[in-house]
């Protein structure tokens, strides 16, 4: 992706405004390369706060930052422990040496599955908080994420599809399976079929339409409207976009929920949501570039996602397990793989994939080259002829840069 940098003097006030608010929104790439000249400390600093945000497909130190005081301000326990596990998952990346050459270890592409298995081994921890025990499968799990990371991408990457949550899902499964409720050390809450976080104490005074946020909010396993707001200015932050999807993709699950006629405390919880926001804001504007037909595929998607919680969760409290995020990973590469001859439905590759922002002006700069996609997918092009697409400038003095997530 890339952004044109104008180097005119003499720009007017509300323009050096709009360009010192750029500076913190989006991807904040130029704090990025800043970042990259630093000590070892602060860059891993800033691959945790961007992998804790990664978990929301957002890259951005700052919005990471906003994600940890909400889940300081929901238990700091538990974000402690999301913090351990994003940075071993980091650190496991950078000593294996995986893709440090696109960046991904820099976007916190290899820190946001560590977050989520560090939180919901807290979440689903029955020794309650602040059992420091638990820090070391804590950390040894976390730092397993990027060794499933790489074994799926190496099958999904034929597909040009990202892995997702895939290897949270794996690992805390498993970490559950082999753990159980009755373990002396690690035991873990038993599993309700319609309950799946019920040591969280709901309260029964909560609206309905404090279930559109905290939805937001059980992403993370939370369910305080503070962390909430929190994680929504924190989206905001970096995109407008998947902001307003999350909410949209929350209000979906909810929907659902109220349809299926689902007990009134898990849909006023946010349970109905959190996945329907992972799918709708992957399929609105992320992983697609942003039209009005994508826009209301991912709508379709977030309802799909929806039943498949209901489905999943009851398949999976079988076996005594929580549906995790298995419904957003099935649903959103089911809809990832759609073949379609619309080029308003154009999926883009995972090299130039960025905010949705940054996406609709990748795709402005594709049809201002008169290269633009006749089908959905764009991430048949290879590699080296999208990055050339990227380079067009209508101004000899203008300079773009290119940077891969």
């Amino acid at each position: 992706m890339g952004t044109r940098i104008h180097t005119s003097e003499g720009a007017s006030a509300p323009t050096r405004l709009l360009r010192a608010v750029g500076l913190f929104t989006g991807d904040m790439r130029q704090f990025g390369e800043w970042v990259k000249r630093q000590v070892f400390i602060i860059q891993l600093l800033d691959c945790v706060l961007r992998g804790v945000a990664q978990v929301m497909f957002v890259n951005n130190p700052l919005s990471g930052l906003l994600v940890v005081i909400g889940l300081f301000v929901q238990n700091p326990w538990w974000a402690l422990n999301g913090l351990l596990g994003t940075a071993g998952s980091t650190v496991s990346a950078v000593l294996l040496r995986l893709n440090r050459s696109d960046g991904a270890v820099l976007a916190g592409l290899h820190g946001y599955n560590g977050a989520l298995v560090g939180l919901l081994m807290a979440v689903f921890s029955a020794k309650g908080t602040w059992y420091g025990w638990l820090l070391a499968p804590n950390l040894f799990m976390s730092m397993l994420c990027p060794i499933v990371s790489s074994a799926l991408s190496s099958v999904v990457s034929r597909w040009d599809l990202p892995v997702f949550t895939l290897p949270f899902n794996i690992l805390v499964c498993s970490h559950i399976a082999a753990t159980g409720s009755t373990h002396p050390y690690f035991p873990v809450v038993d599993i309700q079929m319609y309950d799946s976080l019920e040591m969280i104490k709901w309260r029964l005074s909560l609206q309905l339409f404090l279930s559109v946020p905290v939805g937001v909010g059980q992403v993370f396993g939370c369910d305080s409207p503070w962390t909430a707001g929190l994680i929504l200015l924190a989206l905001l932050l970096c995109s407008p976009t998947i902001c307003f999807h999350a909410i949209l993709g929350s209000a979906a699950g909810m929907c659902v929920g109220l349809v299926l006629a689902a007990p009134h405390m898990d849909v006023y919880s946010g349970m109905w949501g959190y996945n329907s926001v992972l799918s709708c804001i992957a399929v609105g504007g992320v992983f697609y570039a942003l039209t009005w037909q994508t826009h209301v595929l991912a709508l379709i998607c977030a309802f799909f996602c929806a039943y498949m919680t209901s489905a999943i969760s009851k398949l999976m409290s079988v076996l005594a397990l929580p549906a995790c995020t298995w419904p957003f990973c099935l649903s959103t590469l089911i809809f990832l793989l759609l073949s379609s001859e619309n080029p308003a439905m154009c999926r883009l590759p995972l090299s130039s994939v960025s905010y949705p922002e940054e996406n609709r002006h990748y795709l402005k700069q594709l049809k201002a080259s008169g290269k633009a996609p006749t089908h959905n997918r764009v991430g048949n092009l290879q590699e080296g002829e999208a990055n050339d697409q990227l380079e067009v400038e209508s101004d000899p003095s203008d300079s773009v840069k290119v940077q891969e997530m």
